[in-house]
């Protein structure tokens, strides 16, 4: 049994128990104990795996610190979270969110966030590539080219106009797509090994990369959305998303312009240093890779970034944008800029 100081309880034993001892979570499995974690210290509590088991008492402990728990299945897709009662958003907040979608701040928006997005995509290019020039050079001019491609998108997005997103999201995704066809062309290249690589695939996929980034970004999903909800805001009303019952569309949103600095490289960085991603029969992520890939990403989430003269880490750059986001609804900023990582 370990008492540790933990930020992030990751619970992904099948059987497994989360309980509340004294000031502490407790997990245990078949009766033997696996970690106490002090509830002072825990920022998330990520649970992945079947069969898990919580006590009342450990999830009025978590409302009452302002610990979200987050409930994703084994292929990493958000089956829910709960949050404190306390997190409730003002109401000038939502009242602002839900008008913008009927206005020009919604495309604005939108637009942002698809700009964020295509910029991340060629930094992370680049970034990757910068030291193929001497030892790949065929390899870093056909990634650089490929990157400089994904830019050459940014001056059709600029000349999309419109009263409402609702408009112009039928254009504002065919840039997206066609963008991010030459953005994952170009980070085929960036493997260092072979791998069993189709392309990108979201759904259905049995290939270990889309297993591990469609994984990696369930993880990613559930800190944005408490980031939404810390700042106020609906994490069901999107923008450049349409609006689905149970499905989180502003969270889809913002989420766009941090999938490649937080997920996507650090994936990349997992197969290029041969670590085991391993499926099962069925293509799914076994229980290890699981554990293993979540680590990865909690720990690229607290690594710091430069974000408006400071460097932050990235977790509160995502807070940060959140906010930025509900003051630009309130009209309290006067344009929303996207986060754009360095390389």
């Amino acid at each position: 049994m370990t008492v540790a100081i933990v930020q992030h309880l990751i619970v992904d034993e099948y059987g497994s128990f989360v309980g509340k001892k004294s000031e502490r979570l407790s997990v245990t499995c078949q009766g033997e104990k696996r970690i106490e974690a002090p509830i002072m210290h825990l920022e998330t509590v990520l649970i992945t795996g079947k069969g898990v088991s919580l006590s009342s008492d450990a999830v009025a402990a978590c409302a009452e610190a302002g610990i979200p728990i987050h409930f994703l299945d084994t292929q990493g897709h958000p089956v829910g979270s709960l949050y404190s009662a306390a997190l409730t958003a003002t109401i000038a907040t939502r009242r602002a969110q839900l008008q913008a979608r009927d206005s020009d701040k919604g495309l604005a928006f939108a637009k942002g966030i698809a700009e964020g997005k295509l910029r991340n995509q060629s930094n992370l290019l680049k970034y990757l590539s910068k030291n193929r020039r001497e030892k790949q050079p065929e390899v870093y001019t056909e990634v650089r080219l490929l990157a400089d491609e994904v830019l050459d998108h940014l001056a059709e997005l600029e000349r999309v106009t419109g009263a409402t997103v609702d408009e112009c999201r039928g254009v504002l995704l065919s840039i997206e797509g066609r963008a991010a066809q030459k953005y994952w062309a170009g980070v085929k290249h960036l493997f260092l090994t072979e791998v069993d690589w189709p392309g990108r695939r979201t759904q259905g996929a049995t290939d270990a990369v889309n297993a591990a980034l469609n994984y990696g970004y369930g993880i990613l999903y559930g800190q944005v959305e408490r980031a939404l909800v810390l700042a106020g805001l609906d994490p069901y009303a999107g923008f450049l998303h349409v609006d689905r019952p149970g499905k989180a569309s502003l969270v889809f949103d913002l989420v766009e312009e941090f999938r490649q600095t937080v997920v996507d490289r650090t994936v990349i960085a997992i197969f290029n240093r041969a670590m085991a991603v391993v499926l099962d029969e069925r293509g799914r992520l076994v229980e290890a890779s699981r554990r293993s890939i979540a680590e990865k990403i909690l720990a690229r989430l607290d690594g710091p970034e430069p974000y408006e003269g400071k460097r932050h880490p990235l977790r509160a750059i995502i807070q940060m944008q959140a906010r930025h986001l509900a003051t630009f609804l309130r009209s309290e900023r006067g344009a929303y800029e996207p986060f754009v990582a360095s390389w």
